[in-house]
């Protein structure tokens, strides 16, 4: 996780579990949900923190990105406040009214949106800290 302005920050996110024991929550439900703070457990040094979601600008972790063939593919480059640039696609399902970048950039829900960087690695990333999209 990069925070602004601490930095990278390697840890776990806490989500939530369902009765039996698998997980109800992904870390892009943790991160757009309307709580002003998320949990993290860092590991070095090993403790607790309460991070404000305002002040993240992306999320790291491994998952592999969706085998449906219905799944909209959207490749672009984001240049972010802090100088780097995530260059990745974009693998959604959206309706085919709004399966434009631009449509999805735009979605009021979330905060944070998936794009895949590399093969099974996923960036959240928080579009407040965006100040450009390329496709």
């Amino acid at each position: 996780m990069w925070v602004h302005p601490e930095g990278a920050v390697q840890g776990a996110l806490f989500v939530a579990v369902d009765n039996t024991g698998n997980e109800a929550e992904d870390p892009r439900s943790v991160l757009n949900t309307n709580s002003p703070f998320l949990v993290l457990k860092r590991y070095a040094p090993d403790e607790i923190r309460f991070y404000n979601r305002s002040s993240i600008i992306r999320v790291e972790y491994d998952e592999p990105p969706p085998q449906n063939a219905d799944a909209t593919r959207l490749p672009c480059t984001m240049m972010m406040m802090d100088g780097s640039i995530i260059d990745g696609k974009i693998h959604e399902f959206l309706p085919p009214e709004h399966a434009r970048l631009y449509d999805y950039l735009n979605q009021a829900d979330d905060r944070f949106i998936k794009i895949y960087i590399a093969d099974n690695r996923v960036c959240l990333v928080n579009k407040s800290y965006i100040i450009q999209v390329t496709t």
